[in-house]
């Protein structure tokens, strides 16, 4: 026999959304499929969208608020920002979003997040090389994934790619690196101006590559 649950929920859409989660009419769509009245169907209709998915985040942030205190660690981030948002607007992002030490972009195209990545891990070099960081230099950790992701979220792409690009970027790259899902690697496999190695971790549950400029 279940117990019977006696506590207050909240399942009012606009409450919800004031909290910024999602948006309004995202709740409406989750507690109308929770109540049986929309299918799942429609909801992927409604939501679900391909896109490459690509996840930067910086070596040394939280090492770098220890030594040399948060204003260091903000001036790092600016200095990835200022190099990184054009390289990102150049190929084509669709969306770019930053958070704290992170950028998160959605593409269309793999082949342009790839492009897009190649191209930082290049920049941020040079402009670290040319004495140009404010602070103790950054070095850009990167994870790209692709697939059907729901629009939903600030990042407008939760599921299981963005999970796995973030899961490549934040946590598993080291610097300089990027690392791409096997997602990626199928699309991209065939580009000649592009080594993918595989790779393996203990924290990973999927398979991925590391992805470098043939030389």
């Amino acid at each position: 026999m279940h117990r019977r649950y006696v506590h207050p929920l909240l399942d009012v859409p606009a409450d919800l959304a004031s909290h910024r989660g999602w948006t309004e009419e995202v709740y409406r769509a989750l507690l109308a499929l929770r109540a049986g009245q929309m299918s799942r169907a429609a909801l992927d209709a409604k939501y679900l969208h391909r896109k490459a998915i690509l996840v930067l985040d910086l070596t040394g942030f939280t090492v770098s608020c220890f030594d040399g205190g948060e204003t260091q660690a903000f001036l790092r981030i600016l200095d990835a920002q200022m190099v990184c948002i054009p390289v990102l607007q150049q190929h084509d992002a669709w969306l770019i979003r930053a958070f704290a030490d992170d950028l998160v972009a959605l593409f269309n195209d793999a082949g342009d997040a790839l492009d897009a990545a190649i191209e930082m891990q290049r920049r941020i070099a040079l402009f670290n090389e040319c004495g140009l960081a404010a602070a103790d230099p950054a070095q850009c950790c990167i994870g790209i994934g692709f697939g059907d992701v729901y629009a939903i979220g600030p990042n407008l792409a939760m599921g299981d790619e963005m999970n796995r690009a973030s899961l490549l970027g934040e946590d598993i790259a080291r610097g300089t690196e990027t690392l791409v899902t096997e997602n990626v690697y199928e699309v991209l496999r065939h580009r000649p101006d592009v080594v993918f190695e595989p790779f393996s971790h203990d924290d990973a549950l999927f398979p991925f590559f590391r992805a470098t400029p043939s030389r």
